[in-house]
C-alpha cells in the first residue's frame, strides 16, 4: 500500500508499529510526531519514520492512516483537538490505548462528520520501553482487537488490517463495551489484586522485617505487573470505571465463597475450588501472547563461586544473545544457588538455553 502514516506518540507500541507497516509497505511514508523531541530525532535516527512532523495537525492534512500511540488520557485530549481539523478523503484513524469504550466516545465528533475511527488494542509490550526498544515483530501472533463502531464500514475495516498487516499479528473484532468486559477481567482487574497482595505485605511488614525478605520468589513473581506505570493504570481504572465496579462486585462474592470454605473447614470444597482452577489455568495456551506481557524465564543451577555470573553472561554475550533481567534467586556459600535469566522471547530463552549447556555443565530448566 502506498501514503502517509502518521504515527503520533514515538513509544515502544507507536515505534513498532511503523516498523511493521514500512516493512510490509515499503512505499509508505511514515511521519511520526512525540511531545519527547528526543525520541523524534532518536526515531528518524534508527529510521523507524521517515520524517518529523512540524506540528501533528500539518500532518494530519495529508495522512492516509493516523495512529495514536498515546497513553489513554492523551488520547482523548488528542481527540478533542482533532474534531474540528481538516483530513484527507477517506482517512482512517486508530488508536492503541488498552481501554475502548471512552475513547470511542471521545471520538464520537469525528465519527460524526464521516471521518473513519476504528478503536485498537495491540495485546503485546516488552519489558523495554521507548523508541529505542521498538521491534518489527513486536505483535507477532500477538491478539490484535479491533473495536469499529456499527457505522464503520467492513471495507475500511479490512484496509485497517492490511495497513497492519506486518504486525502479523491476529486480528479480533469486538465491540468496545465486549473488548472492555474482556480486559477487564485478564489484565485490569488483576493489576488491582497484585497491587492490593503488595500493600497487605508493606502492612504486615511493619509488624515483621521478615515479610519482605522472604516475599522474594513465588510472590514476587505474582505480583510482577504490580510494578507497573501508576500513572497509566490510574488512566486505565478510571476509564474501565462501570465494568471494574462490577468486577469488584464479583470477587468479593468470590472472596466471601472461599472464606466460607475456610471458615467451615469444608476441606472437599477446598480441594475442588483449587482443582478447577488448576485445571483451567493448566489449559491456557502456553505460547499465544496475551493482555499482559509474557517473561520467558530461564533458571541455571550455580556454584557459588566469583565471577560464575559474569562466565554465563558471557558466553550469551559471544553468541549475542539478549537479556532482559538478570536475578540471583538463592545462594550459600560452597552450595548451588538458581540464577533466573529473563528474555524477551521464547526463541531467545530456547538460544540461551542451548548455549549455557553447550559451554558448562549446569542444569538448566524452565518452570
Amino acid at each position: 500500500m502506498k501514503g502517509n502514516v502518521l504515527i503520533i506518540g514515538l513509544g515502544l507500541i507507536g515505534g513498532s508499529i511503523a516498523l511493521a507497516i514500512k516493512k510490509e509497505h515499503p512505499e509508505a511514508w511514515i511521519i511520526g510526531y512525540d511531545v519527547k523531541e528526543e525520541e523524534t530525532e532518536l526515531a528518524r535516527s534508527l529510521k523507524v519514520i521517515d520524517k518529523i512532523a512540524p506540528s501533528f495537525e500539518e500532518a494530519m492534512k495529508e495522512a492516509d492512516l493516523i495512529v495514536l500511540a498515546t497513553p489513554v488520557r492523551q488520547t482523548e485530549k488528542i481527540l478533542a483537538e482533532m474534531s474540528d481539523f481538516p483530513f484527507k478523503e477517506n482517512v482512517i484513524i486508530t488508536d492503541v490505548g488498552s481501554t475502548k469504550q471512552k475513547i470511542v466516545e471521545h471520538a464520537g465528533k469525528l465519527l460524526k462528520r464521516g471521518v473513519t475511527f476504528i478503536g485498537g488494542h495491540p495485546m503485546a509490550g516488552s519489558h523495554k520501553s521507548g523508541v529505542v526498544a521498538a521491534k518489527v515483530h513486536l505483535f507477532e501472533n500477538a491478539f490484535y482487537i479491533l473495536t469499529p463502531t456499527e457505522d464503520v464500514k467492513i471495507a475500511h475495516v479490512d484496509k485497517l488490517k492490511e495497513w497492519l498487516k506486518g504486525t502479523k499479528a491476529r486480528f479480533v473484532v469486538l465491540s468496545p463495551q465486549e473488548h472492555d468486559r474482556i480486559t477487564g477481567v485478564i489484565s485490569h482487574f488483576p493489576h488491582i489484586i497484585a497491587a492490593s497482595l503488595v500493600h497487605q505485605a508493606q502492612r504486615y511488614e511493619r509488624e515483621n522485617e521478615l515479610v519482605s525478605r522472604l516475599a522474594a520468589g513465588g510472590f514476587r513473581d505474582i505480583t510482577r505487573i504490580a510494578s507497573s506505570n501508576p500513572e497509566m493504570w490510574c488512566d486505565i481504572l478510571l476509564h474501565n470505571r462501570e465494568e471494574l465496579l462490577q468486577l469488584f462486585d464479583v470477587w468479593q462474592h468470590e472472596m466471601s465463597l472461599v472464606r466460607s470454605f475456610v471458615e467451615k473447614g469444608n476441606s472437599e470444597q477446598i480441594y475442588r475450588y483449587f482443582a478447577e482452577a488448576k485445571q483451567f489455568r493448566d489449559g491456557l495456551p502456553i505460547r499465544a501472547k496475551g493482555a499482559i506481557p509474557s517473561f520467558y524465564d530461564l533458571y541455571v543451577d550455580v556454584p557459588d563461586y566469583p565471577g560464575v555470573i559474569s562466565e554465563i553472561t558471557g558466553y550469551l554475550a559471544k553468541e549475542c544473545i539478549s537479556i532482559t533481567n538478570i536475578r540471583i534467586i538463592e545462594t550459600r556459600e560452597e552450595i548451588y544457588g538458581v540464577l533466573r535469566l529473563s528474555f524477551q522471547t521464547e526463541e531467545d530463552r530456547a538460544k540461551a538455553k542451548r548455549c549455557i549447556e553447550t559451554y558448562t555443565t549446569y542444569k538448566t530448566y524452565e518452570v
